[in-house]
């Protein structure tokens, strides 16, 4: 474990602080993160949650969201530089949420890709919508609007950049504040960039020691650095854990999802069976087999009473018992004449 990473805490002003510099679900990892609020949480009664964040993956920003929204203390988010994509989600959890009038923060659709059969593609552009669907109505709840309109302003396909006034007006910020300032014209990539090496450097030159760390409740028995690199690598498994969970958890439902779609074949097969079968002996025709084929969809097994208790219509020549296919009475006649003119 890198100490960069688990020194992402600072105290200061009686304050924790928890970096969120990076990408989500990369840098910025779901785990390591509540893992270090629940260090926070233990030694501090307010936390400051600073962001410069370009986004990432959506599950594991939702994770990091419902940490600190659950959070039972004092959570104050800044953004720094940049709250792109699923990090301006995550900034909606500040009681308040501040922002460096030289920052941006950016909404746009969800991205993702897949590579598959036309059902998996259909699959995964559900999961994108409901995905959009959960974001808008996070959206919504701070601005105050329907999250019928947020998507229709935001999830519209385009990279919707706001500056600190505009987000402030729209209600995603509760206040701005000021930083030393970021040469004109800069982009969000430098904008990024900036924050990055503003913040973290100096942080960087201030780690703390062991003595800091053994003041924290989790640390109090260790009594050696060895102790606490020990306890640390045990927190690191009960992290471990949950992501092991995650991935058991979406091969369960791969599993179930596989059965299921083998189930709906073997029954879809079945239906043509018996739709087929009773069309071919005139119980349904053309026009009424839909009404059937969805009350076996519905309810199967009326949908194959109802088939079995309907007639028959034998085809003319079951009818006639299959004279049709004998000679008529004017043939037979012919056919006697001719024999006997043979035989004379």
């Amino acid at each position: 474990m890198s100490k960069e990473r688990f020194f992402n805490i600072t105290g200061k002003d009686g304050r924790g602080v928890v970096l969120l510099y990076g990408d989500i679900g990369g840098d910025v990892d779901s785990g390591s993160i509540a893992r270090e609020l629940m260090e926070a949480e233990a030694t501090y009664n307010g936390i400051d949650v600073r962001i410069n964040s370009v986004g990432g993956e959506v599950y594991a920003g939702i994770a990091i969201f419902n940490a600190l929204r659950n959070s039972k203390a004092d959570i104050r988010i800044y953004v720094d530089g940049i709250a792109a994509s699923m990090a301006s989600v995550i900034a909606l959890c500040g009681k308040p949420v501040e922002m460096s009038q030289y920052a941006r923060l950016m909404l746009h659709s969800v991205s993702g890709g897949c590579y598959g059969n036309k059902n998996e593609l259909r699959s995964m552009l559900a999961e994108i919508e409901g995905l959009e669907d959960t974001l808008c109505r996070m959206y919504a709840a701070k601005m105050g609007k329907s999250a019928a309109d947020i998507k229709a302003a935001y999830f519209d396909g385009e990279d919707h950049w706001l500056t600190a006034d505009e987000a402030l007006a729209l209600g995603l910020i509760d206040c701005i504040y000021d930083a030393e300032p970021v040469p004109a014209e800069s982009t969000p990539e430098q904008i990024y960039t900036i924050f990055n090496n503003r913040l973290r450097e100096p942080l960087n030159e201030n780690d703390m020691n062991l003595d800091e760390l053994k003041k924290r409740a989790q640390f109090k028995d260790c009594a050696t650095e060895a102790d606490v690199l020990e306890h640390i690598g045990e927190l690191e498994a009960k992290a471990a854990k949950a992501g092991t969970l995650e991935s058991e958890n979406t091969q369960l439902k791969a599993q179930v999802k596989a059965h299921e779609d083998a189930a709906e074949a073997a029954a879809s097969a079945e239906r043509k069976r018996l739709l087929d079968a009773a069309e071919g002996d005139g119980r349904i025709t053309a026009e009424t087999r839909p009404v059937y084929e969805n009350l076996l969809k519905e309810h199967f097994e009326d949908g194959k009473k109802a088939l079995a208790a309907l007639a028959p219509k034998r085809k003319v020549l079951d009818d006639l018992g299959g004279e049709a296919q004998k000679e008529s009475p004017w043939e037979k006649r012919q056919r006697e004449i001719q024999d006997r003119y043979n035989h004379q």
